[in-house]
């Protein structure tokens, strides 16, 4: 009687040590999972900031523009100019990402 018990006990304590590995496989891939997203959601931070400072450089450089121009013909032609560069570097900065 008391191998039968004993043997009942083992049995519980092996079903638990089964549920408790099956539990960490799960925890285990969940981990995984959001890891991932930390990293493709730090990547998109990064993308962001990269083009706040693209705005802000634009930004400047029309701050610059109308500063420097002092008649309306020569700002005009001037900000042409700079806004043809800043695509040209816009685009030069894309073909870099990728």
């Amino acid at each position: 009687m008391a191998k039968e018990a004993q043997l009942q006990h083992l049995q519980q304590i092996e079903d638990k040590l089964r549920k408790l590995i099956s539990r960490y496989t799960d925890v285990q891939q969940k981990l995984a999972q959001a890891q991932e997203e930390i990293k493709f959601l730090e990547g998109m931070v990064e993308e962001k900031e990269l083009q706040i400072k693209n705005f802000q450089n634009q930004d400047n450089i029309v701050k610059i523009v109308d500063a420097i121009a002092g008649n309306t013909a020569n700002s005009t032609e001037l900000k042409l100019k700079l806004n043809e560069y800043i695509r040209e570097i816009d685009k030069c900065i894309a073909y870099l990402q990728d």
